[in-house]
């Protein structure tokens, strides 16, 4: 309520539920909240990966080296990602928001930077201090601002099976205007994170190897806060 952050929508969406039980449902947006709703999101959402698998074999004869989605709480994140989990040769990267910077506490890095606890009904890698308290969040992009991420993706990162990195909102910024300007695609500034990590990965690897990255969302609801963002830097 008081800083309009995915946290706080979650917080309202939770306390009406509960209080108003017999005549309401909840319905959840990313893969969080207590069981099913992460398993439910998640296999809604796999439509994303299913499409881009069927797509890419069919274009390319094989699977993609490498595939990059931004993640906060990790709903589009997880439903590019389910349907590779058992690929092994195709490597995963979750892009969180780093915001003003990881050694910063203006950040939403929950998986570069968070510890295990429980928020909205899930055990998930928050943000929080000593004494358990959630942290706040920061980042450019509301979308990624939430101070937990979905149990799932803690799992990943545990196991190992998908490699999670930051991205500050400086370069997600130079990422939305270089796409922008050499494809004419606007893409959402939490995809951005995404195509600034892919930006750093790609010289990486060879030449005849596939990276496909997950834009999530349209950067047209962005621009009045992308002007805000650099009238001030």
């Amino acid at each position: 309520r008081r800083r309009c952050s995915l946290k706080d929508a979650v917080n309202e969406a939770l306390r009406y539920w509960v209080a108003h039980v017999h005549d309401t449902h909840y319905i959840m947006g990313s893969v969080l909240g207590p069981h099913p709703f992460p398993q439910i999101v998640r296999d809604f959402q796999s439509v994303i990966g299913n499409e881009t698998k069927k797509q890419y074999e069919e274009l390319e004869g094989k699977l993609p080296e490498a595939v990059v989605a931004c993640i906060g709480g990790g709903s589009n994140a997880m439903g590019m990602f389910y349907p590779f989990v058992h690929d092994e040769e195709v490597a995963l990267y979750g892009v969180e928001a780093a915001g003003k910077g990881v050694h910063t506490e203006q950040h939403a890095a929950t998986l570069t930077k968070g510890s295990v606890g429980v928020l909205h009904g899930s055990m998930m890698y928050l943000l929080q201090n000593e004494e358990g308290q959630i942290q706040e969040a920061h980042s450019i992009s509301a979308g990624l601002d939430y101070p937990g991420v979905g149990p799932e993706h803690s799992l990943l990162k545990d196991i190992g099976r998908v490699s999670y990195h930051s991205i500050t909102d400086d370069e997600a910024l130079e990422a939305f205007q270089l796409l922008t300007k050499k494809e004419g695609i606007i893409p959402a500034l939490e995809s951005s994170h995404a195509v600034a990590y892919a930006l750093k990965l790609a010289p990486q690897m060879k030449k005849d190897e596939g990276l496909v990255i997950c834009l999530s969302g349209r950067g047209d609801k962005d621009v009045e806060s992308i002007k805000r963002y650099m009238e001030e830097v």
